[in-house]
């Protein structure tokens, strides 16, 4: 799999080459973020921190927010390290800091240690200082306290002059349980693929900043196909995770739908159909997936009406049920509600929705049997539906809400006001 890279320099998304030389300015980040979340999990390494020359710390909490990020830069103690992961990164990239006693404070799925190697030898201080070392010694040492290694060989770092296959089978051999990503070198769709195949993601800058390396082509790399035309499955669900339907992929869908960021897929009587073109029935595209055998493909997308099916319903097996069908309909309504009905004089009588939710929070509170409880939730739940329709909040903002919460190392007391 694929791992993009933004490293950031002054605000800005550059690519060096060694480690030194600048060889591209990419500009603003935040667009860039916005397509590279599409492969998933974004590798945002602040290169100031790591130098000494300030920080990028206000921009990466942006983008932890928009995209799951592993960031690294600058991480050199626990505090650090546990500030970001309370921030809401997903993991944290840790470069010399790398040691027992460090790593033991933190929870190790959370954890990447990187190490830069030089021809095998892990190298530090800006890749100027050879430890003797090897990757694999480093990697027996600390294996147990991480979730994953990131080793970069730094020779070839920025030239994209192909990978070390060899290299790399030794290295995921030595990981153990570890997960590694590898950087440095990668080029083309069969690099990638290659990788995956041992086990290891390809953590990918230069290539895609220079164009030389479509996301697309990199995303599909390790897909395979079994049928005679060569399309890829592709199952297509709402923010949710609910099913909408099945479609099929090929490469050119696939670049359509990372340039445009929408519901591109391969017709097998029309050919690139970009859904709700012609019905309005559009797509957001948020993120790809594969599968655990590389041969079907996962879409996940936000749905306009009248719905993904062609009989205009949410999903090809009927109308989905459950909070995310009744949060869409509240929203639906909340303009166009019968004049007199309750849910018009929800959305237009003044206090009278805030008085609801203070009541039903009152009378959950207060519930005492199993029946009593699941009633008075059923009730707080649609009025907090009806106050995020009002507001203009969705389901899935609250469910990333709580998903960023998660991911908070440090606790809050959680007191009674």
């Amino acid at each position: 799999m694929i791992i993009p890279s933004i490293d950031l320099m002054g605000g800005q998304a550059v690519q060096l080459i060694g480690g030194k030389e600048r060889a591209i300015d990419a500009g603003d980040p935040r667009p860039i973020a916005e397509t590279f979340r599409l492969a998933g999990d974004i590798a945002v390494i602040d290169l100031d921190a790591a130098l000494g020359q300030g920080d990028n710390a206000d921009l990466i909490k942006e983008l932890v927010r928009m995209a799951p990020c592993r960031v690294g830069g600058g991480i050199r103690d626990v505090e650090t390290a546990i500030r970001w992961l309370d921030a809401g990164a997903d993991k944290v990239i840790l470069g010399t800091a790398a040691k027992p006693e460090i790593l033991s404070e933190l929870p190790p799925g959370r954890v990447i240690a990187a190490l830069d190697a030089v021809r095998g030898e892990v190298v530090t201080h800006g890749w100027t200082t050879k430890t003797g070392a090897t990757a694999e010694d480093r990697m027996a040492e600390i294996k147990v306290l991480v979730g994953g290694f990131l080793v970069t060989f730094v020779e070839r770092e920025g030239r994209m002059e192909g990978i070390d296959l060899d290299a790399i089978a030794k290295l995921k051999a030595a990981a153990g349980d570890a997960d590694l990503t590898v950087a440095g070198g990668f080029t083309t769709p069969e690099d990638i693929a290659a990788a995956d195949k041992l086990g290891a993601d390809a953590q990918v800058g230069m290539a895609l900043y220079s164009g030389r390396l479509h996301l697309a082509d990199a995303i599909a790399a390790p897909l395979t196909s079994d049928r005679a035309d060569g399309l890829w499955p592709t199952v297509v669900t709402d923010e949710h995770g609910v099913a909408l339907g099945l479609a099929y992929s090929d490469l050119e869908s696939l670049r359509a739908a990372v340039d445009e960021r929408v519901g591109a897929y391969h017709s097998r009587s029309r050919g690139l159909w970009i859904k709700g073109k012609t019905s309005g029935a559009t797509q957001e595209l948020l993120k790809i997936d594969l599968d655990c055998d590389r041969d079907t493909l996962r879409f996940q997308v936000r749905q306009n009406t009248p719905g993904f099916c062609h009989l205009k319903t949410h999903t090809c097996w009927g109308e989905a049920g459950g909070l995310p069908a009744l949060a869409r309909l509240i929203a639906e309504r909340r303009d166009n509600a019968p004049e007199g009905s309750y849910t018009h004089r929800l959305f237009t009588e003044d206090g009278l929705l805030n008085a609801k939710l203070a009541e039903e929070a009152g009378e959950l509170a207060a519930a005492a049997d199993k029946s009593e409880i699941t009633h008075e939730t059923a009730d707080l739940i649609y009025f907090a539906l009806t106050a995020m329709a009002r507001g203009g909040v969705t389901l899935d903002e609250v469910e990333h809400e709580l998903a960023q919460r998660s991911k908070q190392v440090t606790r809050r007391p959680g007191d009674k006001k």
